[in-house]
């Protein structure tokens, strides 16, 4: 199993440590519920150098990635960032990612680090067919996401570069905790706002201990779980739970990332389906009866019949509910009731488009 540079501080930290997408990563450091509320409150720090970067140039490289991506590149700026998805020959999601364009022919893809090698393969092996160079990054970088209301506060004494200027989805290139050329971005996965930092391996202990120094701020180490309990907070996709290579973008609602005129590889059948429409659609339910859903639950009707399963699900911290995300039969959408077998109870839900909070 791979560790990240910080591996050791989360171990003096006595943080609880899982395996994660070929990793050793913390899970969380003191409890997921304050860990949570933590960073929906004030600003948490997450070790996510875990996450792959691929680095794609070339005088082609936009027609390439427009070819291996769903939404529309044309659109992205530089200094911009994209969300994304890979489509497969058969309409399936081969991985989300977020696109940086860091110069008008180089670019910088975020990949999950679950499918970096599979992604790997998809992008050199099947399709560089475009002249381009492309460099595996993955291994060379840090990245650490600074989250809550009180982040970009706290990250404003690390840099000269005014952050208050920097919107959603874009980035810069500066001086950060006493080091230079790292890019600052606003891409967070937790909806509370806040930064995204990328760092060389060499510079990410020294810029980590910086970050620790700073007492204005009461700054937490965040592990993985309360990561997902906040994106499950905001209804947002976490790959190989709610979206993967059987799912389309259409039955995840990611229609506004799905540009078919663009010609991406896959774009025939999701065109297809944006005509005949689809059997199943990801949705959102709040429990009204007290549980936790989990993966893999199944979801059934009024009349007990089954019509989906659960792919993400949780106990709010914030909402003190259970809350999660399902794929329900196309048919059962306008349903405003629907139950969650939680092992031999049927707990009542009501459909609820995220985010929930």
């Amino acid at each position: 199993m791979k560790k990240t540079v910080l591996f050791d501080r989360h171990k003096e930290l006595n943080a609880k440590i899982v395996e994660f997408a070929g990793y050793m990563m913390p899970i969380s450091y003191t409890s997921v519920n304050e860990e949570h509320l933590h960073v929906r409150n004030s600003v948490g720090i997450f070790d996510v150098s875990h996450m792959g970067e691929f680095e794609i140039s070339g005088i082609n490289s936009t027609e390439f990635i427009q070819r291996l991506c769903s939404n529309d590149i044309s659109n992205i700026e530089i200094g911009k960032a994209q969300y994304n998805c890979m489509i497969n020959e058969s309409g399936g999601i081969i991985d989300d990612l977020i696109v940086y364009r860091l110069e008008t022919k180089k670019y910088l893809l975020v990949v999950n680090a679950s499918n970096i090698s599979k992604n790997w393969q998809w992008i050199v092996d099947k399709n560089n067919k475009f002249n381009c160079s492309i460099s595996n990054l993955s291994d060379d970088i840090s990245l650490l996401a600074i989250q809550g209301p009180k982040a970009e506060l706290f990250c404003q004494n690390f840099t000269s570069k005014n952050l208050s200027s920097l919107k959603n989805y874009s980035f810069i290139n500066g001086d950060f905790a006493g080091c230079e050329d790292i890019i600052i971005s606003k891409t967070g996965y937790t909806g509370s706002g806040g930064c995204e930092i990328y760092i060389p391996n060499n510079k990410a202990l020294k810029i980590w201990d910086t970050l620790f120094l700073n007492k204005e701020y009461e700054l937490k180490p965040i592990g993985l779980a309360a990561r997902d309990t906040l994106r499950i907070e905001m209804g947002y996709c976490l790959y190989g739970n709610d979206i993967n290579e059987e799912t389309s973008p259409l039955e995840a609602n990611l229609r506004w990332i799905t540009k078919v005129e663009t010609n991406f590889i896959g774009s025939n059948i999701i065109e297809t389906e944006i005509q005949k429409g689809v059997k199943r659609k990801l949705v959102g339910f709040k429990l009204l009866e007290k549980s936790i859903p989990r993966n893999g639950y199944e979801i059934y009707s009024i009349e007990k019949k089954i019509i989906g399963k659960v792919t993400s699900g949780t106990f709010s911290p914030i909402l003190k509910i259970g809350i999660g995300l399902a794929y329900i039969d196309n048919e059962y959408l306008e349903e405003k009731i629907i139950y969650v077998k939680i092992r031999e109870n049927f707990v009542k839900a009501e459909i609820s488009k995220p985010p929930f909070i």
